[in-house]
């Protein structure tokens, strides 16, 4: 099997955000990053944090950890490791954490604008701790916020009991990056339990049969999280993501569609996200 790249690209000129456009030509062409940092920089607050819909899930312009999470896997993308962005946002995120080092999940500026359902303002620290931790520790920053998120991290899941959703995910992530490769080792094993025998994790109260799949929990080759996953899974789920493309060139994405304008950035970022893992994995 194999896709249309051909349409893939034209879905994505005609479709995708400025930004997702020059990721994919950095990605396919080997272009320049620069186009994508100055993209992303508009994102950008003054405080350091991002927001403007970056993360179309919350659509609100003040400084959101889902669009920092999202900032950071750009700047992972195209191996911009040395941006000033990380540092400044490292330090804004420093000053929405909980003492222990535990991030809010939704801050209360969402309240006010469009956002989904599931990103209803949430003080409480939750999975994007693990999420941000793993991607400052795949830049190599080095930061006070995270060491103690590090501790965090550890703490909840040297104490996890029946982890579920995307609480999985975002703790593989950890485990996946934190330079501690005997320990994750060992913690990985606490996940297995939640995996399904075809490999993915169900999410509690989304759309029918809404799950997270093999690929999403564990996409890249040998990263330590590949123990909880055989070859033929993966395999499988590769030519799963090679068949989903659709008509149009794009791929579409398997939760809430809650407004036209965070379905086309979805699609036009869940197409990306296709492209690279069909690559990365030599399918592309």
């Amino acid at each position: 099997m194999s896709i249309d790249l051909k349409a893939a690209r034209k879905f994505t000129e005609s479709t995708a955000r400025l930004l997702e456009r020059h990721q994919l030509a950095v990605l396919l062409d080997d272009a320049p990053i620069q186009p994508v940092l100055t993209a992303l920089k508009a994102y950008q607050n003054s405080d350091g944090g991002f927001g403007h819909a970056l993360e179309p899930d919350v659509r609100c312009p003040g400084s959101q950890p889902a669009a920092a999470l999202s900032a950071l896997d750009v700047l992972i993308d195209v191996a911009a490791g040395d941006d000033p962005m990380i540092t400044e946002l490292a330090d804004w995120t420093a000053t929405i954490a909980h003492p222990d080092g535990g991030l809010p999940t939704v801050l209360p500026s969402a309240a006010a604008h469009p956002h989904a359902p599931w990103m209803a303002p949430d003080t409480a620290a939750g999975f994007f701790t693990y999420a941000l931790a793993a991607r400052l520790w795949r830049l190599g920053v080095r930061h006070p916020w995270l060491d103690k998120a590090t501790a965090w991290c550890w703490n909840q899941i040297d104490a996890i009991e029946n982890p579920a959703g995307y609480t999985v995910k975002c703790a593989l992530e950890f485990l996946d990056a934190v330079p501690d490769p005997v320990r994750a080792a060992a913690a990985i094993e606490r996940f297995r339990p939640a995996i399904r025998a075809d490999g993915t994790v169900p999410v509690e109260g989304g759309i029918e049969n809404e799950h997270i799949k093999p690929l999403d929990l564990s996409p890249r080759p040998a990263a330590p999280s590949r123990e909880l996953f055989g070859d033929k899974m993966i395999e499988a789920d590769l030519e799963r993501l090679e068949g989903e493309q659709l008509g149009d060139g794009g791929w579409d994405f398997h939760f809430l569609h809650f407004s036209p304008g965070q379905t086309v950035e979805w699609r036009g970022l869940v197409t990306l996200a296709a492209i690279r893992t069909l690559r990365t994995h030599g399918r592309v």
